[in-house]
């Protein structure tokens, strides 16, 4: 039986967030709905998590004697990795000192910030379908993997990024440097590593939202989703959808290989499982084991969003990842370099029918940096995508002179 105290007070759940972002946000309004003491943790003062929890704290997460520090102090009952730069060493070190616990567990935070440790624990360890890839650590490296083995296109990537940052395609030999450039300005923290992936002739890519949580006999069970389908721009995206319409046997595929790889991976909570889908055959690309950027769309399209899925996943308590409409998403981007923007637009997006938005609260807007989104839903799936669409595109940013 799950027992959870009541915030502020010596019975108090507790509950810290290392990452603040939009994402960890929503994880944190959904775990005070059930009463649960939050610390939000971001690299910058005013994160959108620091708005809504009941304590805030900046620091650099990458510093583990910082973090370690921290975590000692606030002696959190749950520590939930929302971001991929943190020094795991300090998470796997208090995990194995049973002073904290984290989700899913250190060791699958550790492994899913470095696209090198899930790449060759899907493929190698696990034999699951992928892209053929190499690992590089010079400009002159790469240069051999695309030439000599992986071919063009290729996308190459840092190893350790979020958000799409460092990822390129490769169509000529040309395009190689301009990559490893771009590659080394988006690495968050192994700098002079990238990986070089064959491009997969896909016919789309789905984010399968997977669920590890307790039963009614207390014993961990793997739920699915219904698959989202989502378009990027600059390994970012812009767009989510849910469901996806995929074969009965491409939709097995995907769960299967979602199931292998988050069944090693352990521990209970809400993972991301990116994959490409040509017809019936899958191929695993990434897995983030939180609330994915695309899986905005289950504000409005699920019975139990992905953040409150997340929530009560990682509290014990059972979860519904039924459908209870289809939705889209649309992103609304900053538009501008600028600090305390305002946001115009926002009646019309409203009137907009069956949309809402979320503007995030982030104190600096980047002309690509995602401010907020626009959810629609409708029986029609292609109506709900044009209606977010039209409510983004209503929203324009700008500064207040």
């Amino acid at each position: 039986m799950t027992t959870l105290g009541t915030p502020l007070s010596a019975t108090a759940t507790k509950v810290m967030l290392l990452g603040s972002g939009e994402l960890g946000k929503e994880v944190i309004i959904a775990l005070q709905r059930l009463g649960v003491e939050t610390i939000a943790v971001d690299r910058y003062p005013h994160a959108p998590g620091h708005q809504v929890a009941h304590h805030a704290r900046t620091l650099v997460m990458t510093d583990p004697e910082q973090l370690q520090a921290l975590i000692e102090s606030e002696q959190p009952d749950v520590v939930v990795p929302e971001i991929e730069a943190i020094a795991t060493t300090a998470l796997e070190k208090l995990e194995a000192e049973g002073k904290v616990r984290v989700v899913p567990t250190a060791r699958a935070t550790r492994l899913t910030m470095d696209r090198e440790g899930i790449r060759r624990l899907a493929a190698e360890t696990l034999q699951l379908p992928t892209s053929p890839y190499q690992f590089c650590d010079s400009l002159v490296e790469l240069k051999q993997a695309v030439t000599e083995h992986i071919g063009y296109p290729c996308i190459v990537k840092p190893v350790m990024s979020s958000s799409g940052k460092g990822q390129s395609r490769i169509d000529h030999v040309d395009d190689i440097e301009k990559a490893w450039n771009y590659a080394m300005s988006g690495s968050r923290v192994n700098k002079n590593r990238v990986i070089v992936e064959g491009f997969v002739e896909f016919d789309y890519e789905i984010t399968l939202l997977t669920v590890r949580a307790l039963n009614d006999k207390g014993v961990v069970e793997t739920y699915f989703c219904e698959p989202i389908g989502h378009l990027q721009e600059q390994g970012d995206y812009i767009e989510s959808w849910q469901p996806q319409p995929m074969s009965a046997m491409a939709k097995q595929r995907a769960q299967e290989v979602s199931h292998a790889i988050t069944e090693n991976l352990g521990g209970l909570g809400l993972f991301g499982v990116e994959l490409f889908v040509k017809g019936d055959n899958v191929w695993f690309s990434e897995v983030s084991p939180r609330p994915h950027d695309t899986g905005l769309v289950t504000l409005v399209t699920q019975w139990q969003n992905e953040f409150e899925l997340h929530a009560r996943a990682i509290l014990g308590l059972p979860v519904d990842t039924k459908l209870r409409s289809p939705g889209a998403s649309a992103v609304i981007y900053g538009g501008v370099d600028a600090q305390g923007i305002v946001f115009n637009g926002v009646d019309k997006a409203l009137q907009v029918p069956q949309t809402e938005l979320r503007l995030f609260g982030k104190p600096e807007s980047f002309r690509r940096r995602r401010m907020g989104v626009a959810v629609a839903y409708h029986d029609n799936l292609d109506q709900a995508r044009k209606n977010a669409r039209k409510a983004a595109s209503c929203v324009k940013p700008g500064t207040a002179n």
